[in-house]
């Protein structure tokens, strides 16, 4: 568990967020060059087609023997739900600021949210390749929002790669590793879900403590349904199949229900117990 970072990047409209999560994706390794797109996260069309984010998206990376799990949040303030439920599955997130604009007023409404959480908050000034960045009266803006020293604050473009692998590192240094306990009961906190034509409804879940695997018999306690695991696994950013998820990690759980009232966010899914 100590090798797992759960993050999320939040920021105003347009700032970035996408674009830094595609360079993430690229430098880990997680998506191959060629099957490379803009804004690989987003997979609705409306969200391509306009260019911003509107559901959550989860991703699952690898970088120097760390497990990253990245959510990657909408900026828009309409969707402001889907940001305070992913805020609930990570211990940090990274706060980008466009040069070009500075702070913002969804900057500062999902900064407080982060705050309210108790995210470990790492500062990232984005777009320096800009003719229009003005880097200097940016970090002045975040240094007297978060009482931040300047060198905390990093310098990155999402769209050409530069000061991504500083990010990553700090995401290592900085944001401390999940807590729970791998032997205690099974529980885990579904933070978003949605339904899959061909799967029935999929839960997105971090697990807070123990191991939920395959085949395991679940039971939600808001909703009381029970169900079956059918199948568990990770985003990479489809979904990839695993036999088990453990304590700290962020992923799925195809749950069997045909219904998502069934399997409502905020909810907690517990191991049904041998009667």
């Amino acid at each position: 568990m100590n090798n797992i970072r759960n993050f999320c990047i939040i920021a105003h409209i347009d700032h970035g967020k996408s674009t830094l999560a595609d360079r993430m994706l690229e430098l880990t390794g997680t998506i191959e060059k060629r099957k490379m797109k803009e804004q690989v996260l987003d997979k609705m069309d409306l969200e391509r087609e306009r260019g911003i984010t509107i559901k959550l998206a989860p991703v699952t990376m690898s970088y120097q023997n760390y497990i990253f799990n990245l959510i990657d949040t909408p900026g828009h303030v309409d969707f402001s739900y889907e940001v305070s439920r992913s805020l609930a599955a990570v211990e940090g997130a990274i706060l980008l600021v466009d040069s070009t604009q500075g702070i913002q007023a969804q900057t500062l409404a999902n900064l407080y949210l982060a705050i309210e959480q108790n995210l470990t908050i790492i500062p990232v000034v984005n777009k320096i390749d800009l003719p229009a960045a003005d880097v200097p009266k940016t970090k002045k803006e975040i240094i007297k929002l978060l009482g931040c020293k300047e060198e905390e604050i990093i310098c990155a473009s999402g769209k050409t790669g530069l000061g991504v692998n500083d990010i990553l590192d700090a995401v290592i240094k900085y944001i401390p590793a999940p807590k729970g306990e791998p032997g205690k009961l099974e529980r885990a906190l579904i933070f978003d879900s949605n339904y899959d034509e061909y799967r029935g409804v999929v839960a997105y879940v971090r697990v807070v403590d123990g191991e939920i695997k395959k085949g395991d018999k679940i039971n939600l306690i808001a909703t009381a349904a029970k169900s079956e695991a059918i199948d568990v696994g990770i985003f990479k950013p489809d979904y990839f199949s695993k036999e088990s998820l453990k304590s700290g990690e962020i992923g799925y759980i195809i749950t069997g229900f045909r219904d998502v009232s069934e399997c409502r966010v905020g909810d907690t899914v517990i191991l049904q117990k041998d009667t």
